[in-house]
């Protein structure tokens, strides 16, 4: 289990020794490939650790690491009271992918999230500038949490307007010139090539949630680009149908908020960020087992977020067992990835109709003859 930890021992070491090359930082695995963040993150575990020898710390690190996750994460949930308190179990307990994730494989998705839910944590707060910082770093430990970006913005252009919110997108644009500077200034292409590396290839042996195509249609450029479209369009729906609440125009976001003609409902920060996420993972090129913690801690919002019956909560804690069953098939199958796909389909097709906007109220006509009046009101 210690393959990938070596790995990000190896990767780092070399920035240790002076190397401020990105395309001469590699591992057992491969090149580097992950922002300047994840560089100084991993090598302070580099020198905690004895430069990396001392596995058994680097798990002791990440079981407190996880644990301050779930603070986290408990922390957001009581914040939108939607989950009932017995889905917390399985937050924390039914998941052995998810422990191995944090404690067995040491992998950095787990850092990247954390500090992304500490972000959400301050966007919950009202501490956007900060929220924005951290934001930022997350994205320069891991790129994935760019699948949250959309959702983001969407956030700040109705809460600040299109002038209000550059100062805040550029505290996430200074952050990372900030951290690369050092290897920007060596090698500028082979940076932005490599720590953020959009075009990648993954390999099919393993993909969790495309298995049962054939390996040829999995590489084809044609299929990815169908993807990216569908993300954009699932992004643009959600933003136009259920992001927005206002009466007027989506454009009226990129006002400042005092001169809109109808203020905007209060939005619900942590269902436009998750769902921007889901939407992503919805529509990924390919999902590892690594992945899994992308999103595993905002299923149960994305389930209860919607008004629920009470018969309604066995289906949704099945969804979650199938899921959570499916990320536990190694190696992949036909199908228990065409049951993730079901899977995320259901959750989708939960958020879109059970977050429809109310419908307008009717105003009856006036009736030119006054009414009756009862005999229990005089």
């Amino acid at each position: 289990t210690e393959i990938d930890w070596k790995a990000y021992m190896e990767e780092v070491e070399g920035f240790a020794n002076g190397t401020l090359d990105y395309t001469q930082l590699k591992g057992d695995t491969g090149p580097l490939v992950y922002p300047a963040g994840f560089v100084y993150i991993f090598l302070g575990l580099y020198y905690a650790t004895g430069r990396g020898t001392d596995i058994r710390l680097a798990q002791y690190l990440f079981a407190g690491l996880y644990l301050l996750n779930l603070l986290l994460v408990f922390r957001i949930y009581c914040r939108t009271n939607k989950v009932p308190p017995y889905v917390f179990f399985f937050m924390c307990c039914a998941s052995y992918r998810i422990h191995s994730i944090f404690v067995l494989r040491l992998f950095n998705d787990p850092v990247a999230m954390a500090i992304l839910f500490l972000a959400i944590n301050l966007f919950l707060e009202e501490r956007w500038s900060w929220g924005c910082l951290l934001f930022s770093l997350a994205v320069s430990v891991k790129m994935n949490i760019l699948l949250f970006a959309p959702g983001l913005l969407f956030l700040l252009l109705q809460r600040f307007g299109l002038l209000g919110c550059i100062p805040k997108l550029c505290i996430c644009a200074l952050l990372q010139v900030v951290l690369g500077l050092p290897f920007l200034l060596v090698n500028p292409v082979g940076y932005l090539t490599r720590s953020f590396d959009l075009g990648r290839q993954f390999q099919f042996k393993w993909t969790v949630n495309w298995r049962f195509l054939p390996e040829e249609v999995f590489q084809n450029r044609a299929f990815h680009a169908m993807l990216l479209l569908a993300h954009l369009a699932g992004l643009g729906l959600f933003a136009l149908h259920r992001w927005h609440r206002s009466k007027e125009s989506i454009l009226t976001l990129l006002k400042d908020p005092a001169e809109r003609k109808h203020a905007s409902p209060p939005l619900t920060i942590v269902f436009v960020l998750f769902s921007s996420n889901f939407l992503g993972i919805c529509c990924s090129r390919s999902l590892h087992y690594q992945f899994y913690v992308w999103y595993f801690h905002t299923l149960p919002y994305l389930l209860w977020c919607t008004p629920t019956t009470k018969l309604a909560h066995m289906p949704k804690v099945l969804l979650l067992g199938v899921i959570e069953l499916c990320w536990n098939t190694y190696p992949s199958t036909v199908c228990s990835s065409l049951s993730l796909h079901i899977c995320h389909g259901l959750v989708l097709l939960q958020l879109w109709y059970g977050t429809a906007p109310p419908p307008a109220p009717h105003t009856p006509p006036l009736s030119r003859r006054p009414a009756a009046i009862s005999k229990k009101a005089q």
